[in-house]
C-alpha cells in the first residue's frame, strides 16, 4: 500500500525539523564546551582561517542522527495506519541500519582521533576500507547489471564506492559550509529519488541526515563559528556512501537504470576528489597531503569570494543530481542523455579548474568547514 502524500509530507517534514532542532542545540553546546576540552581547529599550514574555531560539529551530527532515528523508530507504531503498517518492514531493515550506523560510528571515532592526533593516512585508509568491507560482509552491496551482478565483483565495487565517498567528503571539507551544504543537497535529492521508486527506509534516514546538517549549517555558514572536523566529514561521507548502496533503486515497473542515480548525485564530490588526487600525483606529492587545489579554491582564484564559491559548488551538485529524479522513468537512450548532460557539466568544471591552475599556485586563502 502506497503512503499518501498527505501523510508522507508531514511525516518527512517532522523528521527533518526534529533533527534540525536537535542538531542546532547540540552544536550550540559544542561551541560552548569544545574549547574547554581542547577541541579547536587552529590556524596554520594550508588552513585559511585566522583564529581558532571550535570542533565538535561532527559529534553533534552523529548524536543527532542516532537520537532522531531512535525516536522515529519508537514512534512508528503510533503514527497513522498508512505509516504504522510499515513497522514490520522497518524492523526487518533495522539490522541493516544498525550495521551502517555502527560502522559509521567507528569512522567518526577515527576522524575524531585524527582531529586530535593527526593520524597517519595509512591508518585512516585501513579503517575506512575495513568498515566498508564490514558493511559488504553484512549484506549491503551494490546491485547493478551485467558482470556487476556477481557478488564478489559487486562487493569490491561497493567497498571502493563507500571508501571513495568517505574520502571525497573529507576532502570537500575545505570551506565554510561546503561539505555540509553539499551533503544537505545530496541527502535531499537521494531522498526524492528513493521516494520516486517507492522507497521509505532510506528516505527517512536521509531526511534525518539532512535535518542534522541544516542545524549544523546555522553555526557553520561563513564565517563559521563551528567546524565538523574530520570526525564529521568522514562520518558524513561514509554514511551517505552506505545509504546509496542500501537504498532501493530497482523495482518492478521501474527502469533498471535508476541504479545510476547515486553516481549522478555524487558526481561533483567524486570529481573534486579525483581531480585533486591527479594534480597532487602530477606534482610528485602524496595524494593525502592537504593543500588548496580543490575546485572551490580555483573558483576563489578566479575572483569569487569563498561564500560565492561554496554556493556555486552546491548549485552544480544540485544541477548534476536532478537527473537522478528521472532515471526510474527512462530507457537506455534517456539514461544515456542524462549521463551525457552530467558529463558535460563536469566538463565545464574541468575547464574552470584547468584555467585556474594556470593562474594560481595553490596559496589562495580560504576557510574550511
Amino acid at each position: 500500500m502506497t503512503v499518501p502524500l498527505s501523510t508522507l509530507v508531514p511525516a518527512g517534514l517532522g523528521l527533518f525539523l526534529i533533527a534540525a532542532l536537535v542538531s542546532a542545540g547540540l552544536c550550540s553546546l559544542a561551541r560552548k564546551y569544545a574549547p574547554r576540552l581542547g577541541l579547536l581547529d587552529r590556524p596554520g599550514g594550508h588552513k585559511g582561517h585566522k583564529a581558532p574555531v571550535p570542533l565538535g560539529g561532527g559529534i553533534a551530527i552523529w548524536i543527532t542522527t542516532g537520537l532522531s532515528l531512535g525516536l522515529a523508530l519508537a514512534a512508528l507504531p503510533y503514527l497513522p495506519k498508512s505509516l504504522s503498517q510499515h513497522t514490520a518492514g522497518a524492523a526487518a531493515q533495522s539490522g541493516e541500519l544498525l550495521l551502517i550506523l555502527s560502522t559509521a560510528t567507528i569512522i567518526m571515532i577515527m576522524g575524531f582521533l585524527d582531529d586530535r592526533y593527526d593520524l597517519d593516512w595509512r591508518i585512516r585508509i585501513s579503517v575506512q576500507f575495513g568498515c566498508a568491507a564490514a558493511v559488504v560482509i553484512g549484506g549491503v552491496r551494490i546491485t547493478l547489471f551485467g558482470p556487476f551482478t556477481h557478488p564478489l565483483l559487486g562487493g569490491m565495487v561497493t567497498v571502493l564506492w563507500i571508501a571513495g565517498l568517505t574520502n571525497s567528503f573529507n576532502m570537500l571539507d575545505n570551506m565554510d559550509g561546503l561539505a555540509a551544504g553539499v551533503g544537505l543537497v545530496v541527502s535531499l535529492v537521494f531522498c526524492m529519488a528513493q521516494i520516486a521508486v517507492g522507497g521509505l527506509f532510506a528516505p527517512g534516514v536521509l531526511l534525518v541526515i539532512a535535518g542534522a546538517l541544516a542545524g549544523f549549517l546555522l553555526h557553520n555558514h561563513a564565517p563559521a563559528r563551528l567546524y565538523m572536523g574530520d570526525a564529521g566529514s568522514n562520518y558524513l561521507g561514509f554514511l551517505l556512501g552506505s545509504l546509496t548502496v542500501a537504498g532501493t533503486f530497482t523495482r518492478e515497473n521501474y527502469s533498471p537504470y535508476s541504479v545510476l542515480a547515486p553516481l549522478l548525485v555524487m558526481a561533483v564530490p567524486l570529481y573534486d576528489m579525483t581531480s585533486v588526487i591527479v594534480i597532487r600525483l602530477r606534482e610528485g606529492r602524496s595524494p593525502f597531503q592537504a593543500d588548496r587545489r580543490h575546485f572551490s579554491h580555483r573558483l576563489v582564484a578566479h575572483g569569487l569570494t569563498p561564500p560565492q564559491a561554496v554556493w556555486t559548488i552546491i548549485l552544480v551538485t544540485l544541477a548534476s543530481g536532478m537527473g537522478a529524479l528521472l532515471l526510474h522513468r527512462l530507457d537506455a537512450v534517456g539514461a544515456l542523455v542524462v549521463l551525457a548532460q552530467t558529463a558535460s557539466l563536469l566538463g565545464v568544471v574541468a575547464i574552470l579548474e584547468f584555467s585556474a591552475s594556470r593562474t594560481d599556485n595553490g596559496d589562495g586563502e580560504t576557510r574550511r568547514g
